[in-house]
């Protein structure tokens, strides 16, 4: 019921979180280099540079997460393998993102990174059978496959 919705959901917010960290990281390249900064003698293009292989790097990190997502989404199944690993990974950024968000940006920053590392939370948990299965009624009443009970065994 709320797992599709959920991980359409959420590969919307990390296609947008994508473009948004690829965007910034370029323009703060351009900066850079249009401004000749320096910091502690570093020179100048070759920080412009680097922040924008930066910004593609995470950009295309975040798309492939938001991939992960879309692809649950669209086979309503629970994400397997490296698809898994790299939601976990995504996971683990956000919260740590979150916790520098508050001491640099501040609480909405913050609340932001929190939301997304829910989002990613819920998904990994509401998909809880086993990677490749379909998720929904087929399932037990506990949640997982029915156990069928052991037969004795017949005399020949």
């Amino acid at each position: 019921m709320v797992r599709r919705p959920l991980a359409w959901v959420l590969a919307l917010v990390l296609f947008a979180e994508a473009l948004g960290v690829a965007a910034l990281n370029w323009i703060l390249g351009i900066l850079v280099d249009r401004q000749e900064m320096s910091l502690a003698g570093l020179d100048p293009h070759l920080m412009s540079v680097s922040s924008k292989i930066g910004g593609i790097v995470f950009g295309l990190y975040f798309a492939l997460c938001g991939l992960v997502a879309l692809l649950v989404a669209l086979r309503d199944r629970a994400p397997a393998g490296f698809g898994r690993v790299l939601l976990v990974s995504v996971a683990v950024v956000h919260a740590l993102l979150g916790a520098f968000a508050w001491g640099l940006v501040g609480p909405t920053a913050f609340l932001a990174m929190v939301v997304v590392l829910g989002l990613v939370v819920l998904l990994l948990m509401t998909y809880d059978g086993r990677p490749g299965e379909p998720a929904g009624p087929a399932d037990g009443p506990g949640g997982g496959s029915p156990v069928t009970p052991p037969t004795a065994p017949t005399a020949p």
